[in-house]
């Protein structure tokens, strides 16, 4: 324990030993302490919960009970996971944040509604329906007792759970009553809320609010009643602090015109509302808040006059407050006659002005004889009128919350209510007085209510379980009542005291002392003291300073200033005390001492301790009698800090509201509660193979009773195990230890295999690289072998060679020796033989060879010049060549990018000139070899001039010699012709190089014009590019746009349909109260007229069925007479076509007979016999032919008059065909004919336009008469009395009535009349053009043709029916069909293609009556059945498909090329001709909007039931991961546990709702529209209950959810519609899943969590995070750390705050064009149908 903190959590460092007096502790900021323990008691310090039970949402959960385990919880939930909301068994502990939250909208409405208590996470909402649910199912009324001390929230939690029924629930009969209700919320806090200091809305009373229902659970009304309103702060506030609102929102709107006369101003100006110098509350505008309270007012039906007259009592009150009060003397005092705030006052109050400044300064005191008129002091002056204040205030406020309660009232029986009490809590303060000692009076029966029912419930549970229990002793705070309620208790001796002449708080204190101080308990003296008392409640105790008890209690003012007032002008102000004088009434009875009547009245009048405690007493008593739930509000800190917990006010607040006491009691007992399944799956771990029995309960007795050797720490019941506090927290050791160990089992088994898997990897490894050295090493050896004895056999082969070549050359040396030798010998005498005789011949070639060797001199010389000529030649071409290399680096400089080329070139040529010097250098070589040669030659000359004779020997020798100095001339040539091609190709090669510069140049040029042609149309591109991204943006902004005005158009719809339906019932309502109200008012006539109208109606509906039966009758037999003639007409006819064919036949057998080649005999030879009668016969035969052929013709004119009556000559008609046998001359007649029958016809056209104007012209002068009849009717009537007016216009009106309906009859006849000649003239006509038509089959028929076969009837589409017929036809296709057998049995969408075809019909015959009728009544049928059968899934889809199939035909046929393309040439032709109905194209698709909508509706209340229980609740493999222990709200009672269900429940519904729909024919975009819908609707509501429910953010049930996921997902391609925008839906629940398993630790996990959650809001995000709860425990909570920096990474993201998703959103569905392949002709009625009246055409 700790002096701020209370608590301090720590860690024992050392062991524990018992005996030990010393623990060493380690604090969690690192500080090492020391605890000492008591050596007398040895308490050890309370046990902390292991973390998996730390932050659950119920404290009973937890498994050690106590209070700093309590406190802990709070403030893990509240400040770590900013969680307001938490159980405490049955009670709801709800902490003030200080900040909006966005936890009340209607999403989490619906999402807490329907749900049990403990699925969710806590709420006032999950109370509200607790309460709601009981209410319908135990039929038994529930109250909700909000309580806590001023600024904890107990206004908004009452307040929230009167909208959450307001808005479950549905208003029975009257409307807007759930308005009114929650508009009593701003009357009652203007004008009961005050700002204080520690709450800025604080509420000044209490209320009890009962809210009625009906039988249907439907809000039928309310009643408020309150309690000990605070009328002391009407007249002062303590600093810091206002009056209440109302005030300050009247000067606030002083300014309006209403509120002119009031002569108000600013709130600073007035004493009662500038006392604590702060009449301004930040965030809050006062005007504002007056504009809310008017509306209030007038939503509640108070009218703007008594609104006035409210703030008109107010404004003077505030005026009351500035009449200034001057001493006069000692015991006198008086005010100015001219106090411009009293005139005020009175004039606003409508009172005498000095009369009520006398009363303020005197009193009126009556003895038994007489009546004295007494002055008093400024101070009693002072607190009479602030007294007079205080109780028209309170008059004001009573009068107010009758008014609400009057018009929250029904007229309605209410069947049941719930209460919702908002009461302040315990308070005890510095100085307490009266208002402390009620208020704590009453939080002392209300904790004994709630301790009873706690225990109550306690002794229930256990009851219902069959353990054996035992009285838990809890604190009974029945004594301290007493103190306070029973005979000589603490209100009785007030009460006398009051009644004393002299009775004052002293001698009451020393009554209190006298009485009680031995005698009681809970009753002490201060020590310091004789004017206080102190009083022991159950929270704390309270010292009360007796000072002001009397005067409060006696609440007197004076009785003249009250009758003053009475005597007011002012229609408001007696009615304030009508109470009053009821009351003086009641007491003022006939005594026998006159004198004593005042006395009586005075004493039987009511002190505000006894009205008090009775009316508390009344509120117990209503508690009692039904159900309560609680909810017990905490105020965190004093400071206003948002989500900051200060430990010394909980804990004082926890002892105070009782939620310490309620853990005490639970921890009495056996808090911790499991069923055996939930237990079976947590500790399954435990338990070995063997002990698992196919019994779970007697599984789980046995592991109890080997784990826990003391039997009372559990007991077993009939569905539950109950703990004892500890137990829990023991079992969850031994299976966090059993868990570690077989972790650290896993983890040894799991290193020993990858351990081995490593050795025998390594092993492997060095097996295969050994394999592998030991291959390379034999590899290697077997190579040296082969080197070695490659390199014997090389060396053999060498030496062998060298040795072979060593012998060659010694062999070729001797050899060469030899010839030398013996050459030399034979030069040697060749030389001595012709020395002398070849001299001359030496001489002469030796001058040859001197002529040729300056001969050779002379031509070097000149080839020298040359070389310097060419030389000079050389220099100036490289001069040039330089020019041009300067001039390439100054292309180099221009052109950078041929800079390389042209190095290149340079060196090539740089090559070329290497090549040429080479070659020069070659050519040098040559000459100098050349030269010596001729040296050479020379001294061999020489040599030849000393041995002539060797010279003549080798004479033969010479002329190769000369042959080899011609090869070297040779070769000298071809060098220098070399040389000079070399020349010529540089010359070439440097021209080719200057035009590939001058090419290069060019492109160069080409190059940079392209580049900036392409710079410039790569901008243009940019530019096209901008404007299409542009384009697009705003493409994508106008589909955005289009399909938000498209979802808001089709909201509107669906509201203006369902207004439209709503009017219509109105409508219906109203006409049936007008004609009850009509038959109520001509009462006056007689029974027996009345009776003699309904008589002669009904004969009159006899005689008209009479006729209509006749009329059939006589059709019926002219029908048959018709026929009969028919058929007398027609036999001749037959019988001649039939005669002619025959005898044609006869006449083409005979011809073959005659002509038969296979004929044994021969024909008959001419002038024969048979010859002769064969030809009689042919001539016989040819005249009756001619006979016959002339009657044909006849019947063909006959014909061709038809046609041309009908205007069907066919243009395209052979002009042959036309003149064979003279039938020109018969279309010409039959031409003629048609004019004169158009003639006829225009004639007839105008004879009945000349007859519509003259009926026109009757019509007018008719309307003109009675317009003449009514004014004159009128002037008379406006001369009688009221009654004979009412009788002289009702008869009026029946006459003219009578004679209308007697008109309308007639005209009714002719028309029928009229009808029954068409429709004969039509059967006719149509008699005709059948016959036509086979006559002209007849006529075409191939002559050969013997068998007549009948042609089908060519239909055109269309269904004939009766005028009259449609409401007939609709019945049996709309109202009294049934989809199933349509759908099973027939073509899909058939009740829209029959309508169509009767459609066609009426547009055929152009009958825009008939259409309009048609379409209209359809759409009102199909209306009437969606609205009557509209939760049938299987209609309102199959009346889709039918809608939507009808606007297709619609637009199919309608004509429009748009969507003629898409059909045959055959549907073409059945296109309307005479409507255009786009009209109703527009009609029927908002029709098929709004069943779309109502299927949407169908499915969400067929789907939303099971979505949670699918996606969330329902496990795969059950204890895998393990499940928490819960405490008492783990399961609500409110339902019975239904069947667990599963994703393939929720599968199988969606499979029936696709087949069902592809069964309908509905179309496929439609359905892929619908399954995105679901799909939406299946990540909304599974989202949204995840953000509620704390239990299920954990890590495995991210992996159920994503496995869930998945099963849709594989749904969604097994029915092909993974397209269909479905899997985009759950993009919000796969990244909720994904968050829930992502490492949640570092900066880098935030930054992964911001890029993975894109279709999470912020706010969702952050919810998650801090719901994250593990479930083992080796995960770990989300730190507060991260969340901030998870908030500071999205700070900037754009997007909605909201937390929900929007459930109850349909996206905008759209019916693109299908047209159907289905031709009208084939289309068969069924017999089923009972449409036997239409007729295919």
């Amino acid at each position: 324990s700790d002096a701020t903190e209370v608590w301090k959590s720590a860690e024992l460092i050392k062991d524990y030993t018992p005996g030990d007096l010393t623990l060493y502790l380690q604090l969690e900021d690192g500080t090492v302490v020391e605890y000492k323990i008591d050596p007398r008691t040895k308490n050890l310090p309370p046990l902390r919960n292991p973390n998996i039970l730390v932050g659950e949402n119920d404290l009973t959960a937890l498994s050690y009970l106590h209070e700093p385990a309590v406190l802990h919880n709070l403030k893990v939930r509240f400040v770590d996971s900013k969680l307001i909301y938490t159980y405490c068994g049955i009670v709801l502990v709800a902490i003030n944040p200080y900040e909006n939250l966005p936890i009340y909208e209607a999403d989490i409405i619906n999402a807490y509604s329907g749900q049990n208590m403990g699925d969710m996470d806590p709420h006032i909402f999950a109370v509200a329906e607790e309460a709601y649910k009981q209410m319908a199912r135990d039929e038994r009324n529930q109250s909700i007792i909000v309580s806590g001390e001023s600024g904890a929230g107990k206004t908004v939690s009452a307040k929230y759970a009167m909208r959450y029924f307001a808005t479950v629930s549905c208003s029975s009969g009257e409307t807007n009553v759930e308005e009114r209700v929650l508009a009593s919320s701003p009357i009652m806090e203007a004008l009961g809320n005050a700002k204080t200091t520690r709450n800025d809305n604080s509420s000044r009373f209490g209320k009890y609010i009962e809210i009625g229902f009906d039988k249907k659970y439907c809000i039928t009304g309310a009643n408020m009643r309150t309690y000990l309103l605070e009328k002391s702060r009407v007249v002062f506030q303590a600093h810091g602090e206002r009056n209440y609102h109302i005030f300050y929102q009247l000067c606030a709107s002083s300014h309006l015109s209403e509120f002119k006369a009031f002569k108000l101003g600013c709130a600073d100006d007035f004493h009662y509302t500038n006392q604590g110098q702060s009449p301004v509350i930040d965030r809050v505008d006062d005007a504002k808040e007056m504009r809310n309270t008017r509306k209030a007012f007038s939503l509640l039906g108070i009218s703007e006059n008594e609104q006035m007259e409210i703030y008109q009592i107010l404004a003077a009150i505030l005026h009351l407050s500035n009449v200034e009060v001057k001493d006069q003397s000692a015991d006198r005092s008086s005010i100015l006659p001219n106090d411009a705030h009293l005139m005020v006052f009175c004039e606003l109050m409508g009172v005498a002005c000095e009369e009520m400044a006398h009363w303020l300064c005197h009193r009126k005191l009556k003895t038994t004889s007489e009546t004295y008129v007494k002055p008093v002091t400024k101070m009693d002056a002072v607190n009479g009128r602030d007294a007079l204040a205080k109780h028209i205030y309170a008059r004001l406020f009573n009068w107010i919350v009758g008014s609400i309660n009057n018009a929250l009232k029904s007229a309605a029986k209410q069947h049941s209510f719930i209460g919702v009490l908002d009461i302040y809590g315990f308070e005890t303060f510095d100085v307490n007085s009266f208002e402390q000692f009620c208020i704590n009076y009453a939080n002392e029966k209300l904790q004994q209510q709630f301790n009873l029912h706690v225990f109550k419930l306690e002794q229930e549970e256990y009851m219902r379980e069959e353990i054996p229990w035992r009285l838990i002793d809890f604190y009974d705070n029945q004594p301290c009542i007493n103190l306070i309620e029973a005979k000589m208790g603490i209100l009785d001796l007030l009460d006398e005291e009051c009644k004393m002449p002299k009775g004052s708080d002293n001698t009451w204190a020393q009554k209190l002392y006298n009485t009680l101080l031995k005698q009681n308990a809970h009753f002490d003296k201060p020590r310091l003291s004789n004017r206080a008392f102190i009083i022991h409640h159950f929270a704390d105790k309270v010292e009360y300073q007796c000072e002001g008890f009397l005067e409060k209690n006696k609440d007197t003012v004076n009785e003249e200033q009250i009758n003053v007032l009475k005597k007011s002008k002012f229609n408001l102000l007696p009615k304030l005390f009508e109470d009053d004088e009821k009351a003086t009434v009641s007491t003022n009875k006939p005594t026998s001492i006159i004198g004593r009547s005042s006395q009586t009245q005075r004493d039987n009048k009511k002190t505000v301790g006894l009205q008090f405690r009775q009316s508390l007493h009344l509120l117990m008593d209503t508690l009692n009698a039904t159900t309560p739930h609680y909810v017990r509000c905490i105020k965190p800190n004093d400071h206003k800090a948002p989500f900051t917990l200060d430990p010394v006010r909980a804990v004082q607040q926890l002892r105070a509201c009782g939620i310490l006491e309620t853990i005490r009691i639970s921890a009495a007992g056996f808090p911790s509660r499991w069923t055996y399944q939930e237990f079976f799956s947590r500790y399954r771990v435990l338990m070995k193979q063997n002990d698992v029995l196919s019994d779970k309960k007697q599984t789980c007795r046995n592991l109890l009773e080997k784990l826990i050797e003391d039997q009372d720490k559990y007991q077993f019941g009939k569905n539950k195990i109950f703990f004892r506090a500890g137990q829990v927290a023991y079992l969850e050791k031994l299976r966090s230890d059993k868990l570690r160990m077989a972790c650290v089992r896993i983890q040894k088994t799991i290193r020993c295999w990858l351990a081995r898997k490593k050795y025998l990897r390594m092993r492997k490894s060095a097996i295969i690289i050994q394999r592998h050295v030991r291959g390379y090493q034999a590899r290697c050896y077997v190579q040296f072998l082969r080197r070695t004895r490659a390199a014997v056999v090389i060396q053999k082969n060498v030496r062998m060679w060298l040795t072979r070549r060593q012998y060659r050359q010694q062999r070729s040396a001797a050899i060469t020796l030899q010839c030398f030798l013996r050459a030399y010998m034979a030069r040697k005498q060749y030389y001595k033989l012709i020395f002398e005789k070849k001299a001359v011949v030496i001489q002469r070639w030796v001058k040859g060879w001197l002529t040729r060797q300056h001969y050779r001199r002379i031509m070097a010389a000149v080839v020298l010049l040359q070389s310097c000529a060419r030389r000079m030649k050389a220099k100036k071409e490289l001069k040039k060549l330089k020019v041009e290399a300067r001039s390439v680096e100054h292309y180099k400089k221009l052109n950078i990018g041929m800079e390389n080329k042209i190095v290149q070139l340079q060196h090539k040529i740089n090559e070329q000139h290497k090549e040429n010097r080479e070659l020069s250098e070659r050519l040098s070589a040559v000459e100098k070899t050349q030269s010596m040669e001729r040296e050479k030659q020379s001294r061999e000359i020489e040599n030849l001039r000393k041995s002539e004779e060797e010279a003549r020997r080798k004479a033969e020798v010479f002329p190769s010699l000369l042959e080899q100095l011609s090869f070297l001339q040779h070769e000298l040539e071809n060098t220098l012709s070399e040389k000079e091609g070399l020349e010529k190709q540089m010359n070439v090669y440097k021209e080719q190089i200057q035009q590939e510069v001058e090419e290069l140049n060019m492109k160069n040029n080409m190059l940079s014009t392209e580049k900036n042609e392409l710079n410039t149309l790569i901008l243009e591109q940019a530019q096209q590019l901008t404007e299409i991204k542009t384009n697009i943006d705003n493409t994508k902004q106008l589909e955005k746009d289009l399909s938000e005005e498209r979802s808001r158009y089709q909201s509107l719809l669906s509201e203006h349909l369902h207004l439209e339906e709503r009017h219509r019932d109105l409508k219906e309502d109203m006409n049936f109260s007008i004609v009850r109200n009509f038959m109520d008012s001509i009462n006056f006539w007689s029974t027996v007229d009345l009776s003699v109208l309904l008589k002669l109606q009904r004969r009159v509906k006899e005689l008209e069925q009479e006729k209509q039966s006749l009329w059939q009758q006589l059709d019926k037999r002219e029908e048959a007479q018709q026929e009969k003639a028919k058929v007398r007409t027609e036999t001749p006819r037959q019988e001649l076509e039939y005669e002619n064919k025959r005898l044609k036949q006869d006449l083409n057998e005979l011809r073959k007979s005659l002509t038969n080649e296979n004929s044994e005999a021969l024909p008959p030879a001419p002038g024969s016999v048979p010859y002769k009668i064969l030809l009689e016969q042919l001539n016989s035969s040819n005249e009756e032919l001619e006979m016959r052929k002339e009657e044909v013709l006849l019947l063909r004119s006959h014909m061709v008059r038809q046609e041309a009556l009908k205007h069907k000559v066919k243009k395209s008609t052979d002009i042959h065909t036309l003149n064979e046998d003279g039938e020109l001359w018969l279309a010409y007649e039959g031409l003629k004919e048609t004019n004169r029958l158009l003639e006829c016809q225009m004639q007839e056209q105008e004879r009945v336009l000349s007859e519509k104007y003259r009926k026109l012209l009757e019509e007018m002068n008719k309307l003109k008469e009675e317009k003449e009849q009514q004014q004159k009717l009128l002037a008379q009537n406006l001369l009688l009395p009221e009654d004979a007016r009412i009788e002289a216009s009702l008869k009026h009106e029946i006459t003219r009535l009578a004679s209308e309906n007697l008109e309308l009859m007639e005209q009714h006849e002719k028309q029928e009349k009229t009808m029954r000649k068409l429709k004969k003239q039509l059967k006719f006509l149509m008699r005709k053009s059948t016959q036509q038509k086979k006559n002209s089959s007849l006529m075409n028929a191939p002559v050969r043709a013997v068998n007549i076969t009948r042609k089908e009837k060519d239909y055109q589409g269309m269904l004939e029916y009766k005028k009259g017929d449609e409401s007939r036809l609709l019945k049996s296709l709309v109202l009294e069909l049934k989809p199933r057998g349509v759908a099973v049995n027939f073509i899909p969408g058939l009740p829209a293609y029959i309508i169509f075809m009767c459609v066609r019909y009426a547009d055929s015959v152009n009958d825009d009556e008939g259409v309009s009728t048609l379409l209209n009544l359809t759409i009102t049928s199909i209306k009437g059945v969606i609205k009557k059968r509209g939760n049938d899934f299987e209609v309102v889809s199959f009346w889709l498909a039918n809608a939507c199939r009808l606007m297709h035909c619609l637009r199919q046929y309608s004509g429009d090329e748009v969507y003629m393309i898409h059909n045959t040439a055959k549907q073409n032709e059945h296109c309307l001709t005479n409507f255009e109905l786009s009209e109703y194209q527009q009609v029927i698709c908002d029709l098929a909007i709004q069943i779309y909508r109502q299927l949407i509706k169908c499915m969400e209340d067929i789907l939303q039931p099971i979505i949670v229980g699918c996606m969330l609740e329902h496990e795969t493999v059950h204890g895998v991961l393990g499940s928490k222990p819960t405490g008492l709200r783990k399961r609500s009672t409110s339902l019975p546990e239904e069947g667990a269900v599963t994703v393939e429940v929720l599968l199988q519904h969606l499979g029936l709702f696709h087949t069902t729909m592809s069964q309908h024919g509905m179309d496929s975009d439609l359905i892929k529209q619908v399954v995105k819908q679901q799909f939406y609707i299946i990540c909304a509501v599974t989202l949204n209950h995840l953000l509620l429910r704390k239990d299920m953010c954990s890590w495995s049930k991210g992996l159920q959810i994503r496995y869930n996921v998945w099963q849709l997902e594989e749904w969604l391609a097994e029915k092909e519609l993974a397209d269909c925008g479905a899997k985009e839906t759950l993009e919000p629940l796969i990244q909720a899943a994904q968050l829930l398993q992502i490492k949640k630790k570092t900066e880098a996990d935030a930054q992964a969590i911001c890029t993975m959650c894109t279709a999470l809001t912020t706010a969702q995000i952050v919810k998650v995070l801090s719901l994250y709860t593990p479930v083992i425990e080796f995960e770990e909570r989300v730190s507060t750390t991260f969340i901030t920096i998870i908030k500071n990474l999205l700070k900037d993201r754009v997007e909605s705050s909201t937390l929900m998703m929007d459930a109850k959103k349909i996206f905008a569905v759209t019916f693109p064009f299908m047209p159907s392949a289905v031709t009208l002709e084939t289309i068969q009625i069924p017999a089923s149908l009972n449409l036997s009246f239409l007729t295919r055409v």
